[in-house]
């Protein structure tokens, strides 16, 4: 009895394969057909058909190339699965998959597959691209006739039409190549894109014909507008968020329990053994300090007994305060944990947001003048990897250590100055190189001519 459902449960998951592929397939085009007609006016997703910068437009094509791929494996299964059940012997459970191909869109459940096919394949024909080496196999299919066809005829049609088939191939092939050349020398022009950009705007502008609309202009001021706004709102978001997560958590949750503890053990005075001597020569040169005031009239004169009372006091405050930063120090490293983790949060679940900002932020970097461009990256090197970095990073590394509670390591703050500020200056380098030079080569010879 197991083996027969077992049998049973096999049979009936595999007749439901055709339904679920092509549902899946079904449910990915309506996603892309959502995301054409909220973002990109009902057409093709892509820069040409959308007010975006590369950025978003980048991740909508993302997204749309995911749902292709589903459509493909799952049109594949629906298709592969399809085949197996109309050849196998479970077409005698589902009567309607028998005669698929001969009796297609005749009742109502083929009819609801063959509305589900024409919709994926409307979706798709937009991101199709036309590869030049299977031209002979698209001119077949356009020659030969849909109905009716035997062998003999499609034999005779294909010599006939082979030379012709041919050259059209040829002339595909040209004509792509001719395209290709077309698109590179657009890319590496002989003018700068940022001249061509501003001629074609003061044509825009001066031509009636050929300009916008003031309801267009409107709409595109208005989702700027609200591009900078959110980008704002965002980045303001990603520094209140943690900040205030740390301060939350370490004043009413991880203080509280870390101050248990010290007063549970109260023989815990010092987190490490820096504190300690600072704490030592501190109250060393407290006794010191109350003894040369005594000595040149300045101070009372302290007997031993009052000077060991004077000193036993400060004493008892530098052990509160020591205690307290110590507990300052480990509630820190907690809250910065939790900090981190609504930081991620926020930017796991901010991925749009995030690509809106990325665009603005390259907006207002690139369009910066070429000395504002110069300046900024001067300014950078000059702080962090220049001649006097080494400095800022010493600071840097002892306002972590203390904010931690960590003993300072000389040996590893000379390890890191010498190797992360060369680093960071090879990343910038390359940046410069790579990237800068090829967006806006002037800036970089305003660079080189300032560095000088």
């Amino acid at each position: 009895m197991k083996l027969k459902s077992f049998i049973q449960n096999t049979s009936d998951w595999f007749l439901t394969i055709p339904d679920k592929s092509l549902s899946s397939a079904y449910k990915s085009a309506l996603k892309i057909k959502e995301i054409e007609n909220k973002h990109f006016g009902g057409k093709k997703v892509s820069i040409e058909n959308s007010d975006y910068g590369t950025s978003i437009v980048t991740y909508f094509e993302t997204e749309v190339n995911g749902h292709l791929q589903k459509i493909n494996t799952g049109l594949a299964f629906f298709k592969a699965s399809s085949f197996f059940l109309n050849i196998s012997d479970l077409q005698d459970k589902q009567p309607h998959l028998r005669n698929q191909q001969d009796h297609q869109c005749q009742d109502t459940n083929t009819s609801i597959i063959c509305d589900k096919l024409k919709f994926i394949d409307e979706i798709t024909s937009h991101y199709q691209v036309s590869n030049p080496n299977l031209g002979t196999d698209s001119e077949n299919e356009k020659i030969t006739p849909e109905e009716n066809i035997d062998k003999n005829k499609l034999a005779t049609t294909n010599n006939e039409n082979f030379n012709e088939l041919k050259k059209t191939s040829l002339s595909q092939k040209k004509n792509n190549n001719n395209s290709n050349l077309a698109s590179a020398s657009k890319k590496t022009g002989v003018l700068p894109r940022s001249f061509i950009n501003t001629l074609n705007r003061i044509k825009q502008e001066i031509d009636p014909k050929s300009g916008e609309t003031e309801e267009e202009v409107l709409v595109k001021y208005r989702k700027s507008r609200y591009r900078t706004a959110l980008s704002i709102k965002f980045i303001l978001l990603l520094i209140i968020v943690p900040l205030l997560t740390h301060q939350l958590t370490k004043t009413f949750f991880l203080t509280p329990i870390v101050e248990g503890y010290f007063t549970n053990h109260e023989q815990i005075i010092f987190i490490n053994r820096d504190l300690e001597e600072e704490a030592l020569s501190e109250l060393q040169h407290y006794e010191e300090t109350l003894r040369f005031r005594g000595l040149i009239g300045l101070g009372p004169e302290f007997t031993p007994e009052k000077m060991r009372e004077e000193v036993r006091h400060k004493a008892e405050e530098i052990t509160y305060e020591y205690r307290h930063h110590g507990i300052d120090s480990i509630a820190n490293i907690f809250a910065d944990i939790f900090s981190f983790i609504s930081f991620f949060i926020v930017i796991v679940t901010s991925k749009k947001e995030i690509e809106v900002v990325k665009s603005f932020l390259d907006e207002i970097l690139y369009g910066l003048s070429d000395p504002a461009k110069a300046f900024l990256i001067i300014l950078f090197t000059d702080m962090f990897v220049g001649f006097h970095s080494p400095h800022g990073w010493e600071v840097i590394l002892q306002g972590v250590s203390r904010h931690f509670g960590l003993p300072e390591n000389q040996e590893f703050n000379f390890l890191f100055i010498a190797t992360f500020p060369v680093i960071l200056d090879t990343v910038l380098k390359y940046w410069i190189f790579r990237y800068l030079n090829r967006i806006s080569p002037s800036a970089v010879a305003t660079y080189k001519n300032m560095n000088e």
